[in-house]
């Protein structure tokens, strides 16, 4: 495999373009970047190359990428379907714990409150949850097939 984006093979994984349920090849390098939001310009030449592609998905992820990047010459050369530019255009919502930290798929969050589950059981204040996923429930999390509310949790 791979990276859609700059052609590396540097141990390749799938990236979830959002909020579609489509994926990339991304290397570990163009990850790391994304994933952090401090892009490397010079790294990210291989954007030029990238908008050409087939892939709906690696195309949105380009055009996020150069948008950030602001690269609006780039951006005005690119062809884009109707659908594709609303994907484009569409922010995945952001989750934050109690005390407005972004949460991401992994992570390790504490809960702050006894929470009652329906069929009568209590998740205690203190239990710790690692990791989580987002899902697609607004202001939710999922943790061990359980949906919490992320004002109840804080990140660890």
């Amino acid at each position: 495999m791979i990276c859609d984006l700059c052609g590396s093979d540097n141990n390749v994984t799938a990236y979830k373009v959002e909020p579609k349920d489509e994926y990339v090849n991304l290397c570990e390098t163009c990850l790391s970047q994304i994933e952090s939001g401090e892009l490397d310009e010079n790294h990210f030449q291989c954007l030029n190359d990238s908008m050409w592609s087939e892939k709906s998905a690696v195309k949105v992820l380009t055009y996020r990428l150069l948008k950030k990047l602001g690269r609006g010459d780039l951006i005005d050369m690119m062809y884009l379907e109707p659908e594709e530019l609303a994907w484009a255009e569409a922010e995945a919502e952001e989750k934050r714990d109690a005390n407005g930290n972004l949460l991401k798929n992994g992570d390790n969050v504490m809960v702050i409150k006894d929470l009652n589950v329906k069929g009568g059981d209590t998740i205690k204040r203190g239990t710790i949850f690692k990791n989580i996923r987002l899902g697609d429930t607004p202001g939710h999390i999922l943790a061990k097939n359980i949906y919490i509310k992320t004002e109840f949790i804080k990140k660890v």
